[in-house]
């Protein structure tokens, strides 16, 4: 069954889109974006214009597919030349817009959804501040009522595509201490009080960019509200698991690719008379590679077809995000090793996709986090 879905003629049509697409407007300048540490605006209209943006979102909303279609659209973007940070800052609007596509009011979908999924706005989703990190229900930044207002007040971090965005989709604290106090609010960032802090340099993803907000008695109006005042948390939940699932698709695709590149240069590259893919050392090291890339997209994809069929599967999700992230982890390196000196050249792919790695066992919750989960699944917390 995991076979036929994933490649129905509809989804093969689907990658044969994205291939072309991403080989044409992506791949040949991604240096460039690297340097400029952004995507121009322009790439976002053209994804919109090919239905690339509208992948798992409800139709009611102007979305089309499921996640098995998001999947098959960083699977290819990944594969033919992008990177884990292309996907971060384009594909950003999966986790800026689905709470307001899901719950809010049909003004804020009109507003809000539609245009960015015809890639015309560009959404962020502020969670994390400089004291949290994991702790979603340790949020401080403040929205108190004032009328048909409400005044918000404090601080995010690692915010992707931060400084280009249109809106923001912020958590912030309406009621008492704790997960229940949590509410989203929609702020558009012309509101006066609110900046831009400082667009953050980070050790990979250069071209997805990131930024520290600030928030100084913004006016936001009532109406921007996503959902019921206090619910912010269960809405953030309901996320998670497809999030973590995107990048654990992030991840086997990255390992893929990396693979992809490394065996033409071990055939191509001759050290003392004879290629690399004749010494053993090297045909191992590309067997343990292909291995872990195999075993971690057919379970990721498995766990992912079940989740999308509405099959129950509780704790599997963090285990498949933290299988395809230590096996991203454990391929990129070989990857940068084999290729020797050259992986270590910012003009070389692979030192890309290495650099990009890294935050896959972070981001979406931390391998540390996953273990807990998963952990706790297993009753070991009683």
């Amino acid at each position: 069954m995991t076979s036929d879905l994933w490649s129905t003629p509809e989804r093969q049509d689907l990658r044969k889109l994205v291939r072309d697409f991403t080989r044409r407007d992506i791949a040949p300048h991604m240096d460039d974006w690297e340097r400029a540490g952004e995507l121009p605006r322009e790439l976002h209209a053209k994804a919109g214009e090919l239905g690339l943006l509208e992948l798992s979102f409800p139709e009611s909303a102007g979305g089309a597919g499921d996640y098995i279609d998001l999947a098959i659209l960083i699977e290819e973007l990944i594969g033919n030349g992008g990177s884990p940070g292309l996907c971060g800052s384009l594909l950003t609007h999966t986790i800026a817009a689905p709470h307001i596509a899901a719950v809010g009011n049909p003004a804020q979908v009109e507003k809000y959804v539609r245009p960015t999924l015809a890639g015309t706005k560009i959404g962020s989703l502020a969670i994390t501040e400089p004291g949290t990190g994991s702790d979603v229900a340790a949020v401080g930044t403040r929205a108190v009522r004032d009328g048909d207002h409400y005044l918000v007040d404090g601080a995010k971090t690692y915010i992707t595509s931060g400084v280009r965005a249109d809106y923001v989709t912020t958590v912030v604290r309406t009621g008492g201490p704790g997960y229940r106090g949590l509410s989203l609010l929609i702020v558009d960032t012309d509101t006066p009080g609110f900046t831009v802090g400082r667009k953050l340099e980070k050790m990979g993803c250069l071209c997805s960019d990131t930024a520290e907000l600030s928030y100084d008695g913004v006016r936001v109006p009532v109406s921007n509200l996503v959902g019921p005042e206090n619910s912010a948390f269960a809405q953030l939940m309901t996320r998670l698991d497809g999030e973590r699932l995107n990048l654990a698709v992030q991840a086997y695709a990255t390992a893929q690719r990396a693979y992809d590149l490394t065996v033409p240069w071990v055939r191509e590259r001759t050290t003392f008379g004879q290629p690399l893919a004749q010494r053993q050392v090297i045909r191992h090291k590309l067997a343990e590679m292909a291995r872990r890339v195999t075993v971690a997209r057919v379970y990721v994809r498995d766990v992912l077809t079940r989740y999308v069929t509405g099959q129950p599967v509780g704790s599997e999700v963090a285990m498949a995000k933290n299988t395809a992230a230590m096996a991203c982890e454990y391929v990129v390196n070989e990857a940068v090793q084999i290729y020797g000196g050259m992986g270590y050249i910012r003009e070389n792919e692979v030192e890309r996709l290495y650099r990009d790695s890294r935050i896959l066992t972070i981001g979406g919750g931390s391998t540390e986090i996953m273990n807990e989960v998963i952990a706790k699944s297993l009753g070991l917390d009683n």
